[in-house]
């Protein structure tokens, strides 16, 4: 009888019908018409996502993708009550030091396949072995193969960080790093308020640094901004997160805090539906330069990841964390954790910011990759990654 310490090896096997279902509702889609040269103004490009939907029905392989995943050391374990997915890649080098890689969304763990291999084992890649990590990457609550929790605010990113930081603890990690972009970015740096004498450090890409909220007169909040002074690039940033742009850049994150259940009817019956209001993120937070999305990253990486939320099921849950949470624009105690910032091609972060709200001991910036950033530029997070845990070791 298995207990709840009982950490048990995990293998992929979505059944041959669940794939079936998919290429026969793929193509039968409904597509709309196109607006003349709207392009990707208006959302998707109709004409693209024809072309990808088809791909994905007739040429992408699952199988041979969910081989590849089962070669990595899979497991699950059950954290208050819930089954917790996670990859744990160990170092052939003993002197390895722990890392836990948190994904954003819409990502998964697959976001990080392209930086195990280097991370883990880099001595297999040209690199230093004093360097290597032995690698925790969970599937955080409610994505992929890991169980959304029963009650509501179990959805939050800082009940994420709070399980992440239990699985470290039964995995016998006394002394780890964390790694994260996006809803990553908050879990880990919540480990650092919740786990700080477990922390080496932080490392987080693209850090979300939005201006707290205050009351101004005791009904209407409005965002406070308490920094002396922005710089003009600051401000323009600033106005990209707050400004009239917001509402069509973040208007995805409005209509999954507030009507979650109500998209989610769509997103889970339309393979289609969820490709596009996928592939419309990636779109618009890949590297700025680059137009199509399967450009930005591989197109079956892409793919893999989408093909997850829809085998699992787990659009409904991955979204719940934009609506249960308190970590979005709200003041955050600094936990002191040192905490390196890499912001890729089109990150809006703000260094004044995350200075207040974070112990920041290094802040890089790079011209290309994007918000995406372990797969849109794996080698210049792992190098960012190495170099700022090299002193900390």
């Amino acid at each position: 009888m298995s207990t709840e310490q009982d950490i048990r090896p995990f293998h992929i096997d979505i059944p041959q019908a669940r794939i079936d279902d998919l290429h026969a509702r793929l193509a039968n889609t409904r597509w709309p018409d196109e607006i003349p040269g709207a392009g990707w103004d208006k959302g998707a490009s109709i004409s693209y996502m024809k072309d990808l939907a088809e791909y994905w029905r007739s040429e992408y392989d699952w199988r041979a993708v969910e081989a590849r995943l089962n070669e990595l050391p899979q497991f699950v374990t059950d954290i208050d009550g819930q089954h917790v997915h996670f990859l744990h890649v160990r170092s052939p080098e003993p002197d390895a030091v722990p890392l836990v890689l948190s994904h954003g969304w819409p990502g998964s763990f697959v976001e990080f396949l392209d930086v195990i291999g280097p991370l883990s084992d880099p001595r297999a890649y040209g690199g230093d072995p004093a360097d290597a990590f032995h690698l925790v990457i969970p599937s955080l609550p409610g994505f992929a193969f890991s169980e959304a929790g029963p009650k509501v605010g179990d959805g939050s990113t800082e009940r994420f960080a709070q399980v992440v930081a239990k699985l470290m603890a039964r995995l016998g990690y006394g002394r780890y790093g964390a790694q994260g972009g996006d809803a990553g970015f908050f879990v880990s740096t919540e480990l650092g308020r919740i786990a700080t004498d477990h922390m080496l450090g932080i490392h987080v890409n693209g850090p979300i640094t939005l201006p707290t909220w205050s009351d101004s007169d005791g009904d209407e909040q409005s965002w406070a901004a308490t920094e002396p002074e922005y710089s003009t690039e600051d401000q323009a940033k600033l106005d990209k997160l707050t400004g009239s742009e917001s509402y069509t850049r973040y208007g995805y994150a409005m209509v999954q805090a507030g009507r979650p259940q109500t998209l989610a009817i769509g997103m889970h019956d339309s393979p289609a539906g969820l490709l596009a209001w996928i592939v419309d993120i990636f779109q618009r937070w890949t590297n700025p330069s680059i137009e199509l999305p399967d450009e930005a990253v591989d197109r079956d990486a892409l793919l893999t990841n989408i093909s997850l939320y829809w085998f699992t099921q787990t659009f409904v849950s991955s979204i719940r964390l934009y609506g249960e949470g308190d970590s979005w624009g709200m003041a955050l105690r600094n936990s002191g954790v040192p905490t390196a910032a890499a912001v890729f091609a089109g990150d809006n972060s703000i260094r004044v910011i995350a200075e207040q709200q974070h112990n920041i001991v290094r802040w890089t910036e790079y011209d290309r990759g994007g918000h995406f950033a372990a797969m849109e530029a794996p080698d210049l997070l792992t190098d960012d990654v190495r170099a700022f845990f090299r002193p900390l070791r």
